[in-house]
């Protein structure tokens, strides 16, 4: 299930509507649409950040024209909310049955605690 992804800048909680990558080899920063999953080294970025970010001196910046647009939920999420709220409903496995009272006072098993001597 894709869960609510925010602004990778420091402060920013609004939602993250692109993904900048740096693709070093080239010397460029590209920031196109919202990535589907989260990328180690790409950066999530919300509408503001994308149309104000410079490329580091030297270095090229693709971006496309126009804005960025929140992606819509898609089947995959809806199904796997679904699966998320069926395993919420389901009952709590079993808990440990209650001592029976007709064994004696400190035995649990194969274990027996002996009474302290008078």
């Amino acid at each position: 299930m894709r869960t609510h992804r925010s602004c990778s800048r420091s402060g920013c909680p609004l939602p993250a509507v692109a993904t900048l990558t740096y693709v070093y080899a080239d010397s460029t920063a590209v920031v196109g649409p919202l990535a589907t999953s989260h990328e180690p080294h790409t950066y999530d970025l919300c509408a503001e950040h994308a149309k104000r970010l410079t490329a580091p001196r030297g270095w090229e910046l693709v971006r496309p024209d126009g804005d960025f647009e929140v992606p819509a939920p898609t089947s995959d999420d809806l199904s796997a909310l679904a699966d998320a709220v069926r395993e919420a409903g389901r009952p709590a496995p079993p808990t440990q049955p209650p001592p029976d009272p007709t064994d004696p006072p400190g035995r649990r098993g194969h274990l027996r605690a002996l009474p302290t001597p008078p």
